[in-house]
């Protein structure tokens, strides 16, 4: 254990085995989810035909999914658990480091008004990719970044913004990005986080709430 897991992330930087994941329960933890508090969408759907979800994990989801509902284009958004093996863990549960999941934002938007490589461009920017189970002073399992897609092409530009940003930082001495890029289908449900989280930072619940932005201000390149 390094020194700063053990100042900050007490071990909790090593991925639970399967077998060894909490049992969690049959329920969701939010069955009746309430409207979005900002954009007053359905924050599961179903939304205008046409809507795209990609899920986005930078850190705590708190600032995440902030950053996101501000995207023109989005129609919704929503914090949960995704990632790991524990079916509907609790925030406790998961910071333990016992479930495998990382904080996710479900990002839900019409690609005719912003499309998949903004939304990215904006994921690589406002976070440090290359952190491992850390963004910042926040260290865990759960901490860790990542990109769940659902439709091929969004596979397509992950993959593509992934190798045009690793370059990019390379060139400016960076580690490699340590970013888990996967299909949606293959990491097993998202499932959405207590009531409290959603839309923690809005106006109408946590307007001074904490914030993690752990960047590594390097701009993504623009478009040749």
């Amino acid at each position: 254990m390094s020194f700063f897991e053990s100042l900050f992330g007490q071990g909790k930087t090593t991925m639970v085995a399967p077998e060894d994941a909490l049992p969690g329960r049959e329920s969701p933890i939010l069955a009746a989810p309430r409207p979005h508090t900002v954009l007053g969408t359905s924050l599961t759907g179903p939304w205008e035909p046409g809507t795209r979800v990609l899920y986005l994990a930078m850190g705590c989801f708190w600032g995440a999914e902030e950053i996101f509902w501000q995207v023109p284009g989005v129609v919704s958004t929503a914090v949960g658990y995704m990632g790991g093996t524990t079916p509907n863990p609790t925030y406790e549960e998961v910071c333990s480091a016992r479930t495998g999941h990382t904080e996710t934002a479900l990002v839900a938007y019409d690609p005719a008004r912003v499309s998949e490589q903004e939304l990215l461009k904006t994921f690589w920017e406002r976070h440090d990719p290359t952190q491992g189970f850390r963004q910042g002073n926040d260290v865990g399992t759960q901490y860790r970044s990542a990109v769940y897609w659902t439709t091929p092409e969004q596979g397509e530009a992950v993959r593509e913004t992934a190798a045009r940003y690793a370059e990019v930082l390379d060139a400016k001495g960076y580690d490699p990005i340590t970013t888990e890029l996967r299909p949606a289908a293959e990491v097993g449900p998202f499932y959405l986080a207590e009531d409290y989280h959603q839309q923690y930072l809005s106006d109408a619940k946590n307007p001074n709430g904490y914030r993690c932005h752990a960047t590594t201000g390097v701009a993504y390149p623009d478009a040749a």
